[in-house]
């Protein structure tokens, strides 16, 4: 209907100067006219230019006002003619009502205040719903009286937008149809030498085809490669946290790389530099990574719950700390304890809790095997650390290296920089005559090629580190500084019950996944990028491949 009636128009006529008031004049909806306009304006059958002028509609209040009248008109005819006290007169109205038409009567001396509330008058005009009923059915209204309603919030502007509309250089009085698709049957009869097909139009913008979104945290330990196995993929991320101090290890194979006089550890800095501007930095270091990672065992973090011994015990941590209290820790019900354990390893740590040794004086408490038996969710990955230790211990020396990306829980308070179940990424490496200097000189050269400059390492205790370091980070968007992880190399008195050699080494970190990323991605709140509470554009929104980190 639409359609013909601008078409038909146009046949008799030059022009549609105006096309609300083309679409008023025939009952047709506005909308309808005005998407009409644009079909054909696409099909060069019309030729449209746009109209902007600013109409008014009634607000909310506007409305009321419409329907029930003007709150100073209400207030008039409330009053009768022998007056009215103030108090009555606000038992019986609306209280906002009220407050406005009170003011508004008066100052139109409609009415008077004395003792009571007297009419002035004996009649009134409702001028203010007159106006808002003529600007409801489009009528065009004076600017002053528009200026009046608009300062009493009783309308809103609203943006118009039509259209002139004059014959364009295809015009037809009926729309020729066109054909969209050759079709078999078109060809065997021939016909399609006589149709006319519908341009592409290679401007329109299509729907957004979704793609697969790799959250945050996803990002951080996968790189965005195809790998054939996800295993490979766990290993070349943990890579990038140990590559100086394999660097400096005896244990790492220097072939790979050519005898120029260079350091060892500076070819490795090498192939995460860019090779020219705008290149992705990441790339050639993944490459390499890739290959190394073939190096570096991963440790096997498929177990959750965890005894007591080895998350606590194994670890020279007292059976008194703080860290152990229920508080602090997920403790199972069932099954509330473990029944294997190393029963020889077990009375050598419990000697040393007690008494002490290789150069210690232990604790000097009892230890309690039912405490070490205790079942629960893991509080740190370095747990798993100490069963590969033990393991190595048992056997001839051999230098290893392990990493692991993985789910700890810490039964704590969430907040905007801590949740109960996070990730830890976790790595060492066990070898002869190492020293903290080494993961000092990792730690710092990683953060500062991730953009994070503004480190800080700080003294610490831990139970099974000595000496032992956290390592901070500044978080622009929260404006202050951030723990990002904690390091150390673990004590003889941890190493030596296992039964490594006297001159073994063990420098180990232990690095949050979620704090990292905040930085990276700009998140001050941990909540947004992990957990329930995390919103699906923060996935779909972010890159693929960050450039230039």
């Amino acid at each position: 209907m639409a359609e013909e009636a601008v078409l038909g128009f146009l046949e008799k006529n030059e022009e549609i100067t105006d096309s609300g008031q083309f679409a008023a004049e025939r009952g047709i909806d506005h909308q309808d006219i005005a998407n009409i306009i644009k079909s054909l304006h696409g099909f060069k059958l019309v030729d449209a230019q746009d109209i902007k002028r600013e109409s008014w509609v009634l607000t909310e209040e506007g409305k009321t006002y419409a329907a029930a009248g003007s709150p100073e008109v209400q207030v008039f005819l409330a009053v009768p003619p022998e007056g009215i006290s103030l108090d009555e007169l606000q038992r019986k109205m609306d209280p906002t009502v009220f407050k406005i038409g009170r003011s508004q009567a008066i100052k139109n001396q409609w009415v008077e205040m004395g003792k009571q509330l007297t009419r002035k008058v004996q009649d009134v005009d409702d001028k203010v719903k007159d106006l808002l009923i003529r600007i409801q059915d489009g009528e065009v209204v004076d600017p002053k009286e528009i200026d009046a309603l608009k300062r009493r919030k009783l309308i809103s502007p609203q943006p118009w937008k039509g259209y002139s509309v004059r014959k364009g250089p295809k015009y037809a009085p009926r729309r020729k149809k066109f054909a969209t698709d050759l079709t078999r049957e078109n060809i065997l009869r021939g016909d399609w030498k006589d149709l006319e097909f519908k341009e592409y139009n290679f401007s329109a913008k299509g729907q957004p085809v979704g793609g697969g979104s790799l959250h945050p945290l996803l990002k951080i330990t996968r790189f965005a490669f195809h790998m054939k196995t996800a295993k490979i993929i766990a290993k070349a991320i943990v890579v990038i946290y140990i590559l100086v101090i394999a660097g400096h290890c005896a244990t790492a194979n220097q072939d790979d790389f050519p005898a120029d006089g260079v350091p060892f550890h500076l070819h490795i800095f090498a192939l995460v530099s860019p090779q020219e501007e705008g290149e992705c930095k990441v790339l050639d270091f993944w490459s390499w990574a890739l290959v190394f990672a073939y190096r570096f065992e991963e440790m096997p973090t498929n177990n959750f719950v965890e005894s007591s011994f080895w998350n606590f015990d194994a670890l020279f941590q007292p059976q008194q700390h703080p860290a152990r209290d229920s508080h602090d820790t997920f403790f199972l019900q069932v099954p509330s304890t473990t029944k294997m354990l190393p029963e020889d390893y077990v009375e050598r740590v419990k000697h040393v809790h007690e008494f002490g040794g290789y150069g210690s004086r232990g604790y000097g408490y009892e230890w309690k095997r039912e405490e070490a038996n205790k079942n629960l969710l893991r509080t740190h990955t370095t747990a798993v650390s100490s069963r590969m230790l033990y393991s190595l211990a048992q056997k001839d020396f051999v230098p290893k290296k392990y990493f692991s990306i993985d789910r700890v829980f810490r039964n704590e308070a969430v907040d905007r920089t801590h949740l109960a179940e996070f990730h830890q990424i976790e790595g060492l490496v066990c070898d002869r005559n190492l020293s903290l200097g080494h993961l000092i000189g990792v730690l710092n050269d990683f953060f500062s090629r991730l953009g994070m400059s503004k480190l800080k390492f700080k003294p610490a205790y831990n139970p099974y580190t000595e000496p032992s370091m956290e390592i901070f980070s500044y978080h622009e968007g929260l404006e202050k500084w951030v723990e990002i992880g904690n390091s150390g190399m673990f004590r003889p008195e941890m190493l030596r019950p296992m039964g490594l050699p006297a001159d073994v080494r063990v420098i180990a970190w232990g690095l949050s996944l979620e704090r990292p990323t905040m930085i990276l991605y700009g998140v001050d709140n941990i909540r947004d990028l992990f957990g329930p509470k995390v919103d699906l554009s923060l996935i779909k929104k972010n890159p693929l491949c960050r450039i230039g980190i």
